[in-house]
């Protein structure tokens, strides 16, 4: 029989014995090697010998493919120092007391978790969903530790369902660093300004004095929330991917609105030569081919306030591509409203709203170019981690599993 040896990577004990269970498992028995153990009453080391306790079995690092469990009976000892002499059960370092598995291991599952599932991983090691599930709650915290961080620097916050269709929304608050890069910092059980608001008045003093912006979709609670909390001292930045889906959906509106009325008032065969127009209105005008600009003079030949409002809507998109200070950006975005409010174009009027209401969060995006992208990003992770897991709907648990993917391998590697 060949024979080869390999590092069993446990600290402080002796192999005794190793056998190949029936089932074709590694059963490996150790004894530790450490003399001693911390009295549990007093704190006192005592080296005074009392037998030891029950056997027990951990399972351990997979060997060759095969489940390996480690076999130890931990040593007790007595305490001279306390009343009554109370006996202590030697812990090993290598173990958690509520815990059948070696540390090791545990680390092992959890990294086998990235990017996977519970359900995946249980059937992988052929462990049950509930002892994967104990091993994230005694690793992986439900909310944030502040101790962990130096600075904050950029929040960002959005909402996200929970369920497709359905108006549960929590609230996703992250934070971007130049050290700590993206961070998780909560998943906040709705959207309401005093949910948000509570969450960020509980962030330490320290770290609000480091926090420069909050990046924010066009939601008022969250604006808000953020105002009343940090003041004067961090820009609240309307984010320019919200920003220009709302004008965007002006424009979609008429679009629908006006390839209808072709529909009823063309020929099929003239209709038919405005296929695909959908797609070359929202690609950037400086990509369109010829034959795709041409397709678009038809179009708006047909229906001249479908170009006039295109028009606009790329005139607003070059203005948040210039290089322009916050004062600069504010006259170019109060220029383009007027322009628009003396034409005939309606299909921006909700937006016009919004732009006054918020004319001060959408030019601090020009200040420095903030924006939730990074929010963005994380917002379809959690959406591929809901499909993957088809759905979380504990927020606890959500906030664990988006950690894992986020951090994981930095945590357990």
């Amino acid at each position: 029989m060949v024979t080869f040896e390999m590092p069993l990577d446990i600290p402080d004990v002796r192999i005794l014995a190793t056998e190949i269970t029936r089932e074709g498992d590694f059963m490996i028995t150790v004894e530790s090697t450490v003399e001693g153990t911390t009295c549990h009453k007093c704190g006192c080391q005592t080296d005074k010998s009392y037998g030891h306790d029950r056997w027990i079995t951990l399972r351990h690092l997979p060997i060759l493919g095969r489940k390996t469990f480690i076999r130890i009976r931990p040593k007790r000892y007595q305490c001279i120092c306390c009343d009554g002499q109370p006996v202590t059960t030697q812990q090993g370092a290598w173990y958690d007391r509520r815990s059948p598995h070696t540390k090791a291991y545990e680390t092992h599952v959890l990294l086998n978790l990235v990017n996977s599932t519970v359900a995946d991983v249980s059937r992988r090691e052929a462990l049950g969903y509930e002892a994967v599930m104990a091993m994230i709650d005694r690793h992986v915290a439900t909310g944030v530790d502040w101790d962990g961080f130096e600075r904050i620097e950029t929040l960002g916050i959005d909402e996200i369902a929970l369920k497709k269709g359905h108006k549960d929304f929590v609230t996703v608050v992250t934070s971007r660093s130049r050290e700590l890069g993206i961070r998780l910092l909560a998943v906040l059980k709705d959207r309401k300004k005093a949910t948000v608001k509570a969450f960020f008045s509980s962030i330490p003093r320290r770290l609000q004095k480091t926090i420069g912006s909050v990046c924010s979709d066009l939601y008022d609670g969250f604006i808000q929330a953020a105002k009343e909390v940090f003041g004067k001292q961090v820009k609240v930045v309307a984010d320019r991917f919200h920003v220009a889906k709302l004008y965007r959906k002006g424009l979609e509106s008429l679009r629908k609105k006006e390839l209808l009325r072709l529909k009823k008032t063309l020929s099929a065969e003239a209709y038919g030569e405005l296929k695909g127009v959908m797609w070359i209105l929202r690609k950037d005008s400086k990509k369109l081919t010829p034959e795709e600009q041409a397709k678009l003079n038809r179009l708006f030949g047909y229906s001249p306030a479908l170009g006039a409002a295109y028009v606009l809507s790329t005139v607003l998109t070059r203005i948040f591509d210039e290089n322009l200070s916050v004062l600069q950006a504010k006259e170019k975005l109060g220029a383009w409203k007027a322009i628009v409010e003396e034409s005939s174009v309606r299909c921006f009027d909700s937006f016009l709203s919004t732009l006054e209401a918020r004319m001060d969060e959408i030019a601090n995006y020009f200040s420095e170019r903030h924006n939730s992208g990074f929010v963005e990003g994380l917002n379809n992770k959690i959406k591929v981690i809901k499909r993957r897991c088809y759905g979380i709907f504990n927020i606890n648990h959500l906030f664990q599993r988006i950690r894992i993917d986020l951090e994981g391998y930095a945590l357990f590697a």
